[in-house]
């Protein structure tokens, strides 16, 4: 019962009072160097205050967007001294990958990069690396992180504690399905 325990735990976090900015905090640091996506919030914290839904995707997008700069700042000032974690936490071939996609689509990658479940900080520092113009960088995340936001809470809201029912009871079975799912895709992009 491991995802029912996390559920549970991510629905108390999501009522705590500094619940708005941990969620921040998440947003912004998974943008550039943490690994675990802000969803993992937003969506509890959604269904705790359904009325607060589009204000938890504002302010999940814009911290997730000034994230992004961060890590494009980072790319862009301080490659050398952030690639020996790249390297060891084992993102250098998608690094890699990402940089060849810039120099062919740039604006579309960082646009879908940031909707997509693909680690962002990857695209964020990659675009800093490659010098993509920085307003187009901040425009196409906007675009893709708040699309992806905005869909969560959305999504959240108008199901409700009739979503909430079924999440709960299939929780272990999506958790378990989630983990096959980044399985198959590990084993598919290497």
């Amino acid at each position: 019962m491991i995802f029912t325990k996390l559920y549970n735990m991510a629905l108390r976090w999501a009522s705590h009072r500094h619940a708005t900015y941990y969620l921040g905090g998440l947003s912004f640091a998974e943008s550039s160097f943490f690994p675990i996506p802000p969803d993992v919030m937003l969506a509890p914290m959604t269904l705790a205050n359904p009325e607060k839904a589009w204000w938890y995707a504002t302010l999940t997008t814009i911290t997730s967007v000034l994230g992004g700069i961060f890590g494009y700042l980072i790319g862009y000032f301080a490659f050398e001294l952030v690639q020996p974690w790249i390297e060891q936490f084992g993102y250098m071939a998608r690094f890699e990958m990402a940089k060849t996609w810039f120099e062919q689509w740039g604006f579309w990658v960082v646009l879908i990069a940031g909707f997509s479940p693909i680690p962002y900080k990857v695209f964020t520092i990659a675009a800093g690396t490659m010098s993509l113009l920085l307003p187009v960088f901040a425009i196409a995340s906007l675009i893709g992180r708040g699309s992806r936001f905005f869909i969560v809470a959305g999504l959240i809201r108008w199901g409700g504690s009739r979503l909430e029912k079924h999440v709960r009871e299939y929780v272990e079975w999506l958790g378990w399905l989630s983990v096959l799912a980044i399985v198959i895709a590990i084993l598919i992009w290497k």
